[in-house]
Order: structure tokens, then C-alpha cells, then sequence
């Protein structure tokens, strides 16, 4: 009896084993991570950021990966984070990585910006761009929509013209560095703004719609911009800024395991374009509707 006992014992304990054994295989295999390990997906600590990773996440866990997201680093030292191999994947810029990582020269055109961040993040750094969406976070110039049709303002080079008329709402610094007025008027020519007021960035649509300026610059995928009868970016038609188009940055090394979310995240990309991201922002910053919320509803309408 006692031998049957210890006989039953054991085979309760080789079963007990078995399923831990296999509850262990099982969360790898149900995650497909090919190491069995997590993919951390950061973000950067801004709206279209977040958004954006968290549709990355959702994308992932869709397909039956094991995700944990880490949002809210700071645009600084997101780099960094990656390359501290803190987390996995990110939502970048091309503009971003060719000037502010890699502190090239400027280039304009959206493919070549994307071909020369690509090859040199591979080269110098083990990380892979997949594929970039339409979606250009670039540097901009808002006109209220009225004054531009009045004036028949459409570009750049036509603000230029007319800036005798228009009120300025600076943000400040946009007037000493680079790549804001000094580096626009090289390119464009003087603006003699009939007036020049400095706001805080967060007023500046405000100070719009309150009829105190005519004339801001802009983000090219701000939330509120989605009111276009109110507001208007203009046409870069010099190419002045570069392009700063959204794409996935992955460490080569979870790519080698996980070679999947290449296809995954590249679908995700070709469904982003200036005019959804714009849509998506201002669910979050104009609507107030929490970014999760507003990513989980535009995933689900993808499917």
C-alpha cells in the first residue's frame, strides 16, 4: 500500500511538473516571441507619441505577443533608452533621426531622408527602420482660414508677400533659432510682420480663433488643426522644413527573434497619413478623450 502511495506521488508530481512545464511553453508559444521574452514599446512624452505606441501595442498583442509598454520618456533620451537595450521599438521621425541622432545635413525629400536613416541607425547603431507612414509631424506656419482666402494665401512664399497685413503670435525662440524665422527667411525673404507678439505655444490657437494674431507657427499634425474652416497650414514650397514622417525604430536583435512584427507594424504604418493623425490628436487634445481610449478605437476599426 505504502508502495502504491509513493507510486501515486510520484506520478502527482510528474504531473505537476508537466503542467508548469507546459503553462511556461504555453505563455511563449501564446506570445510568439521568439525568445519568450516581452517587447518593450516606448514612447516619447507627447500625444501623438503615445498614441501611436499604443496602437503598436495593441497591433502586437493582437497577434498574440507579449507586450509592456513604457511610455512618457523624454524625447532627449529616447535614443539613448533603446540603445541601453531598455526597451525594444519606439515611434520615430526621419527628420529626427537624420538631424537631431545623426546630425546630418539637411535633406527635403521624404524617400531620401527615410533611405539615409535607415542604412546609417543599421550601421552605426543595430537598429532597423521599417517602413515610414505619410504621416509628417513637420514644422509648419497656421493662418486663419479667413484671412488666407481673403488674401489668397496659400503658401509660403505668398505669407512672405503679404506679411505687411498679418499679426504675428511667436512662440519666442521659433524667432532666434535655425530652423524657425531665421532659417525661413534665408530660404523665403523677409517677413515684415505688420505685428509680433510672443504667446505661449499652448494659447496660440486661441489667440487665433480671439482674432489677436492672423498668423502661428504650427505642427503639422496638431489636434487642432483639424478645424480646417478656422485654421490653414501653409504649403512648404520651397521645402524649407524636412520631412519628419512616423516609422517603428526596432532593435535588430528582438527582430532576428520576432520576425513577424516587421509585417505587423509596416500595416499599422501604411494606415497613418497626416490627415488620421491630426483626427487622432484631436480626440486627445481638443476632445480630451483618454490616448488609450482613442488608439484602441481606431485599431478596432482597422479590422
Amino acid at each position: 500500500m505504502k508502495k502504491k502511495r509513493n507510486v501515486l506521488m510520484g506520478l502527482l508530481m510528474l504531473a505537476s511538473l508537466a503542467i508548469v512545464a507546459a503553462c511556461g511553453n504555453g505563455a511563449a508559444a501564446e506570445g510568439k516571441n521568439g525568445d519568450g521574452s516581452v517587447i518593450r514599446i516606448g514612447s516619447k512624452d507627447f500625444t501623438e507619441n503615445l498614441i501611436v505606441a499604443e496602437i503598436y501595442a495593441l497591433a502586437l498583442e493582437d497577434h498574440g505577443y507579449k507586450v509592456e509598454r513604457v511610455p512618457n520618456i523624454a524625447s532627449s533620451v529616447i535614443h539613448t533608452a533603446i540603445m541601453n537595450d531598455e526597451i525594444d521599438l519606439y515611434p520615430e521621425y526621419t527628420g529626427t533621426g537624420l538631424l537631431a541622432i545623426l546630425k546630418m545635413d539637411l535633406i527635403t525629400d521624404p524617400a531620401e531622408v527615410y533611405k539615409t536613416v535607415k542604412s546609417n541607425y543599421e550601421e552605426k547603431y543595430n537598429l532597423t527602420w521599417l517602413d515610414y507612414a505619410q504621416a509628417n509631424d513637420s514644422a509648419g506656419i497656421a493662418i486663419r482660414t479667413e484671412v488666407a482666402e481673403k488674401l489668397g494665401i496659400k503658401t509660403l512664399s505668398d505669407l512672405q508677400k503679404h506679411a505687411a497685413e498679418l499679426r504675428f503670435a511667436s512662440q519666442g525662440e521659433f524667432d532666434e533659432r535655425e530652423d524657425g524665422l531665421p532659417g525661413l527667411e534665408k530660404v523665403y525673404g523677409e517677413f515684415n510682420w505688420k505685428s509680433s507678439t510672443v504667446y505661449d505655444n499652448s494659447l496660440k490657437y486661441e489667440v487665433l480663433l480671439n482674432d489677436e494674431a492672423d498668423v502661428t507657427p504650427a505642427y503639422t499634425t496638431e489636434g487642432q488643426l483639424v478645424n480646417t474652416d478656422k485654421f490653414t497650414v501653409l504649403e512648404d514650397d520651397k521645402h524649407f522644413w524636412p520631412p519628419y514622417n512616423l516609422a517603428p525604430v526596432v532593435r535588430d536583435d528582438v527582430l532576428a527573434s520576432n520576425e513577424a512584427i516587421a509585417a505587423i507594424l509596416n500595416d499599422i504604418s501604411a494606415k497613418l497619413d497626416t490627415e488620421t493623425m491630426i483626427a487622432l490628436n484631436a480626440k486627445v487634445d481638443v476632445d480630451k478623450q483618454e490616448y488609450e481610449e482613442v488608439a484602441q478605437a481606431f485599431y478596432d476599426g482597422l479590422k
